[in-house]
C-alpha cells in the first residue's frame, strides 16, 4: 500500500503519492521544462571584483579580522577611501 513503510506498518510520507502534483512527464510539461533556461550559481555582478594576491603586514590583517566577519570588505573600503574613490 503506497504511503506505508514496507513491513513496518507505519505511514511514510516520502513514499505517499502526491495526487495534487501535475504529471511532469506529459508533453506539455516536457516542452515547458525544455524551454526554461537553466540558471545555477550566483548572479553575475555588474562590477565584478578582481582576485589579487596582496602582502599586508600581519598586524594590519589582525586588526581588520579582530572586527569580525567582513574584514576583506572593510579592507577594500579603506583602500577605496585612501585613493579617493
Amino acid at each position: 500500500m503506497p504511503g506505508f513503510a514496507e513491513g513496518q506498518g507505519r505511514f511514510d510520507r516520502a513514499s505517499a503519492p502526491d495526487d495534487d502534483l501535475p504529471d511532469m512527464s506529459t508533453p506539455y510539461w516536457q516542452e515547458i521544462i525544455a524551454k526554461t533556461p537553466v540558471q545555477s550559481g550566483r548572479p553575475k555582478a555588474l562590477n565584478p571584483k578582481l582576485q589579487v594576491t596582496l602582502r599586508l603586514d600581519a598586524d594590519v590583517v589582525e586588526a581588520f579580522k579582530a572586527e569580525g566577519r567582513g574584514w576583506q570588505t572593510r579592507i577594500n573600503a579603506a583602500l577605496r577611501k585612501a585613493v579617493g574613490l
